[in-house]
This record gives C-alpha cells, sequence and structure tokens, in this order.
C-alpha cells in the first residue's frame, strides 16, 4: 500500500518527465533537510520507500517519533543530482504533512499524559490519505479510532434515526458482525448514555457534553457498568482536552489533530 501511494504521488509530480533532465547532465550530489521550525519527525516510513524505489540512500538523523529544533538536520541525501532534485517535493511534501499533524498530537498527547486518557483519532481525513494521516497521528502518540466501516460497528445520531427497537437491533448485530467486532453507541446526553449500556454497547461516546456532564457519566459507568468504555467526542481543542481527560474518560477522540494541524516549516538544501 505504501509502494503504491508513493508511485501515485510521485507521478503526480513528476508527470511525462522532470525538463530539467532534458538540459542537464546527472552528476553525483548530496543534500540535507533542515527544519526551519521546531516539530516531531513523521514520514520516516513512507520516505525509507520512497528512496528505495528511487534509489538514493538518506541517512536519518532524527526518526519518527522524534523531537526537532530550528536549524536541526533531519536527514542527509546522497544520489544524483537528477533524482535528488526530481524527489524533493515529494519528500518535503511527505515529510511536512506527517510532521505537521504528529507534531500537533504530541502537544494533546503531552497534556493529557499524566491521566493515563487516550488520545485518538477520527475519520475525519483527506480523501484517499487516511492510512497516512492516521499513521501520522500513531507517530504523534495517538491511538487509531476506526479505519473505515469494517472494523468496529458505530450506531452515531444518524444511524440511530433508522433504528425502531435497539434491543433487537443489537441481538441482531451481535449475531452478523464480527465475534471480535465492538459496538459503539453515540450519546448526547444522560438518559442516551444509560440506554446505551442496558443495550449492551462495548462503547460510548459522549458527544459535545461538558467536563461537568462527562464526570457524572464517568461515575455512573465505574458504579453500574465499569467493563463499559467511554469516549468524549466534540469540539475537544487544546485549551479543553485537559479538564475532559481529568474526568477519568477513558478515551477522547478529536479530528483536530488532522484538519487543524498547520503545517511545520523544513526544506532541502543542496551541499
Amino acid at each position: 500500500m505504501i509502494e503504491q501511494f508513493i508511485r501515485n504521488v510521485l507521478a503526480e509530480d513528476v508527470g511525462r518527465g522532470d525538463l530539467y533532465a532534458r538540459v542537464s547532465d546527472a552528476v553525483s550530489a548530496s543534500a540535507k533537510i533542515i527544519a526551519k521550525s521546531d516539530g516531531v519527525l513523521a514520514g520516516e516510513e513512507y520516505l525509507s520507500v520512497l528512496s528505495h524505489l528511487e534509489g538514493f540512500v538518506i541517512v536519518w538523523h532524527k526518526h519518527d517519533g522524534e523531537s526537532f529544533v530550528k536549524g536541526e538536520v533531519l536527514m542527509e541525501l546522497s544520489g544524483d543530482s537528477h533524482t535528488l532534485l526530481r524527489i524533493e517535493r515529494t519528500l518535503l511534501n511527505i515529510l511536512l504533512h506527517a510532521s505537521s499533524i504528529a507534531t500537533l498530537t504530541r502537544k494533546y498527547v503531552d497534556l493529557i499524559a499524566p491521566y493515563g486518557t487516550k488520545l485518538l483519532d477520527t475519520r475525519k481525513t483527506r480523501p484517499l490519505l487516511r492510512s497516512f494521516e492516521k499513521y501520522a497521528t500513531r507517530v504523534g502518540g495517538a491511538t487509531n479510532h476506526r479505519m473505515g466501516l469494517d472494523d468496529a460497528l458505530m450506531l452515531k445520531d444518524t444511524h440511530l434515526e433508522t433504528i425502531d427497537d435497539l434491543e433487537n437491533f443489537m441481538e441482531e448485530a451481535r449475531k452478523k458482525i464480527p465475534f471480535t467486532s465492538k459496538i459503539e453507541i453515540e450519546a448526547e446526553d444522560f438518559e442516551m448514555v444509560k440506554r446505551a449500556m442496558e443495550v449492551g454497547a462495548d462503547i460510548v461516546m459522549c458527544d459535545n457534553m461538558s467536563p461537568e456532564q462527562l464526570g457524572e457519566i464517568v461515575a455512573f459507568k465505574r458504579e453500574n457498568y465499569p467493563s463499559i468504555l467511554l469516549e468524549a467526542s466534540g469540539n475537544i481543542s487544546l485549551e479543553s482536552i485537559e479538564r475532559y481527560a481529568a474526568t477519568g474518560v477513558d478515551a477522547i477522540s478529536t479530528g483536530s489533530l488532522i484538519h487543524q494541524a498547520n503545517w511545520i516549516d523544513v526544506s532541502m538544501k543542496m551541499d
């Protein structure tokens, strides 16, 4: 999957061929990738495939998940000049996109680490970039939520509007979905939380609740349904996430890890 992704990204940029290669001779060359801002590196897994496919060498100074500061050399490249110049934008785009997501994710993770709460990403990813973007959140320290509709059954408010008998639906679902698949039910108030727990949800997503509301639900869950997992979601930001983690909720999910990640800055300099 990664190899095909790399081939597609290269094809997008190179098109029918780099025109520079038509008017120049290839020579031995080397380059450095230099950080122009602070961040957390992500992209090694993908760039290693790029170097293999295109036949150039990467010497890593930083690895996936490691922090860096402005001015540090992240990696050194060597190969022929045509190759290094051809892959420059592909390499930088992969590195920038993944590292930017990992950098923001790490900020969230550091805030909630003292509480033992898991940070989850969501399916709010750019089309055809889900595996790549969720890889970047993992590098930053998050845990992946569903990769798609096929690995867990989530009943959101839109699903619940189509279900007349939730108890019967849950009985049928347990018969038809894989034995290892969990069922998660979204709840927007305390009454729906209780309902979801009564019908046997494995996970209850508390959507758009305040930390105070969530704290009451955590206490109720611990007393009555200790095996059910609680997930908080909905408009949770860097400014508020610590208050949610302090409630004792099992996990917090936020799409902002991906869609609010601002690109950091790195560049390639030829030696």
